[in-house]
Formats: structure tokens, C-alpha cells, sequence
């Protein structure tokens, strides 16, 4: 997984329920895993903008409830830094389910999404109507 620019902030931790923005079927789906992610012992895996975490469909079409899934966190309510200088936050969290390789399931995303996501997934920042 590549670098980025700015520094993740935990954002978002285990269990956190999240809308889902795309047009994939799922409405809300609950985080339960975050890739990736080092901790000391006992800690508590976090997500911030642009992580790849396994999430479970809670809301949306019967066959796509119950299922575990791939997601990309796009919007986040905890404000982050650039290393410009500005700070960033969005009015809900909100993440993208996304196939193994990393490209988007859905073919439409609902809202915007924030730039950073573009530097590990350029596919899904294409599909985004507004980029902040």
C-alpha cells in the first residue's frame, strides 16, 4: 500500500457504522477490520482517509446484507491536516466498496471525496462528481 501525504488520523475504529456512497446496494455497513494497520498490544485498529478496511453490509438490498466486504474510507468527520496547511472535514463518514484489486463495484458515487484518496486509488477518485 503506497504512502501518503498526509497523516492518518483514527478517524474511524472498530465497529463504526459508516454510509456507504456509491450505488453498489449497500446503505450503511459496520467496519471490522482495518488492513494494514500496526498497533502495540491490545490496541484498537483506527481508519482514516483513503484506508482499506473489511466492513459488513447492515443496511441496503437482501442479498447484499450480511456480507463482508472491501471498503475505502472517502469522507471522515475528524478533521485532518495538509501538509500545506489547511485543515479538512466533512459533514459525514463515508466509504466506497471496492473489489480486491482496489477498483470500485459501483459505477456512480453519491457526494464528494476527498483528494488523498486519489494517491492509493485513482479509480475511485474517477468516479467521485466533486474532488476537495
Amino acid at each position: 500500500m503506497r504512502a501518503m501525504s498526509v497523516n492518518n488520523v483514527g478517524a474511524i475504529t472498530l465497529h463504526s457504522r459508516i454510509t456507504c456512497a456509491d450505488n453498489s446496494g449497500a446503505k450503511e455497513i459496520d467496519v471490522i477490520s482495518v488492513f494494514g494497520y500496526k498497533s502495540r498490544k491490545k490496541g484498537y485498529p483506527k481508519a482514516g482517509i483513503g484506508s482499506l478496511v473489511n466492513v459488513v453490509v447492515k443496511k441496503g438490498k437482501p442479498e447484499m446484507r450480511g456480507k463482508i466486504e472491501r471498503a475505502v474510507i472517502i469522507r471522515t468527520r475528524q478533521e485532518y491536516k495538509r501538509p500545506n496547511g489547511m485543515r479538512v472535514k466533512f459533514e459525514d463518514n463515508a466509504a466506497v466498496l471496492v473489489d480486491e484489486e482496489g477498483l470500485p463495484k459501483a459505477s456512480e458515487m453519491k457526494g464528494c471525496c476527498a483528494k488523498e484518496v486519489g494517491e492509493r486509488f485513482p479509480k475511485v477518485l474517477g468516479l467521485a462528481s466533486a474532488v476537495v
